[in-house]
């Protein structure tokens, strides 16, 4: 306690020599603050849409309503589904454990927008109207309009212009629009959001799938839902199944199956290694501006350094004069780079239609490394000290 209670006292009556420092060139100051916080906006940045690249790509995995889900082996992501014979489900039911199957249908289309009559990429998920696929309360409770033929479920968050389509499907008014040849009615709505890939989402029945797909067939399904027995261990039967199934199908547990869509974002989609890359360049470009600060800094003010060598301050005290400036540095750099963040997330949510937005755990991680940059510029730029040789000055 006394140990402690000491250390206060001298951080206390001790002199702020490095925020001194600082604030002795005012323009050399704002222009560090100015690249600090450039460099967390960008890395802010990167992270923010890397999320919501992860998100977007695993908001209909994460929905799935089933025990183990059946993919073709050629199949990159869910946007990116392959089909497979529907045989391969057939031949699940006669693995023990195995209770029912079932199919989904997905693929994107361009379809009209009833309001601007502009064409957009939607993705078109096709269910079995009379069974829950997904864990979408509000898209559960309307699968029994999905029952007549060429009627769909709208994504109201959908990116683009909807706001008068949405207000007449909530008034109960029926809006009808064209896919392909195809003229679909819009009988209700519900809310996922866009995507990197679509605008989008239309949820409708297998039938009326099959209806603006006209090459695809009812056999080859994009995603077989399997569901097990009560008692069945959902791992031990995805071994039995994998074992058992030819090898153009694979088959995941659901946690499993959402860490597949990640997996293939961070080692093969090009975009997951920009938005990585864009981190690192950050960083690299904060050190760099941070480092050529105190650089300088040192350079300055190398006689004084010297003198207080020659005074009988320790290495490690001038140490701390570098250190305390570059976490003076890293706290004024951050704060305005979050504020300028958390305002383009809501832009960009704004503009995209994208789930970008700043948790906490974000933000204390962008500080923590903004930290780390300029304490690493900070002992790239103390090395500079060596040359503060109090015999040159006195010489």
């Amino acid at each position: 306690m006394f140990r402690f209670r000491r250390l206060l006292h001298t951080l206390r009556d001790r002199t702020p020599l490095g925020l001194l420092q600082l604030n002795h060139d005012r323009l050399r100051l704002l222009t560090a603050i100015a690249g600090i916080t450039f460099a967390d906006v960008l890395i802010f940045m990167q992270l923010g849409f890397a999320d919501a690249l992860y998100r977007t790509n695993t908001q209909y995995p994460r929905t799935l309503q089933t025990d183990l889900v059946m993919i073709s082996n050629q199949a990159d992501n869910f946007n990116e589904l392959q089909t497979f014979s529907r045989r391969r489900l057939y031949q699940a039911l006669d693995v023990p454990g195995v209770k029912s199957v079932d199919t989904l249908y997905v693929s994107s289309v361009q379809w009209r927008n009833p309001q601007t009559r502009e064409k957009t990429p939607m993705l078109v998920i096709g269910q079995d109207p009379h069974r829950v696929a997904l864990d979408l309360p509000v898209v559960n409770q309307q699968l029994d309009q999905l029952t007549l033929p060429n009627t769909v479920l709208f994504d109201q968050k959908s990116r683009g212009r909807y706001d008068q389509m949405v207000e007449q499907v909530e008034r109960g008014e029926l809006v009808t629009t064209e896919i392909g040849t195809n003229t679909v009615t819009v009988t209700g709505l519900f809310s996922v959001g866009a995507s990197f890939a679509d605008d989008g989402a239309l949820m409708t029945s297998t039938e009326t799938f099959l209806r603006l797909f006209p090459k695809r067939q009812a056999n080859t399904p994009s995603m077989g839902l399997i569901y097990l027995q009560p008692d069945a261990d959902p791992e031990s039967v995805r071994e039995m199944l994998s074992d058992y199934l030819p090898d153009d199908v694979l088959v995941f547990t659901n946690e499993e199956y959402v860490q597949f869509e990640i997996d293939y974002i961070q080692r093969r989609s090009p975009i997951g290694f920009v938005f990585g890359l864009g981190t690192v360049m950050g960083f690299i470009v904060g050190t760099v501006i941070v480092y050529q600060v105190l650089s300088t800094d040192v350079n300055s003010h190398l006689a004084e350094y010297a003198t207080f060598r020659a005074m009988g301050y320790r290495q490690r005290y001038l140490l701390g004069v570098i250190f305390e400036e570059a976490l003076i540095l890293s706290v004024l750099g951050f704060i305005p780079s979050l504020a300028i963040a958390l305002g383009a997330y809501r832009l960009t949510a704004f503009a995209t239609a994208l789930p970008i937005f700043m948790p906490v755990g974000r933000a204390v991680f962008v500080f923590v490394l903004t930290l780390v940059m300029c304490s690493f510029s900070g002992v790239i730029a103390a090395r500079r000290l060596q040359a503060a040789d109090p015999a040159d000055i006195f010489a």
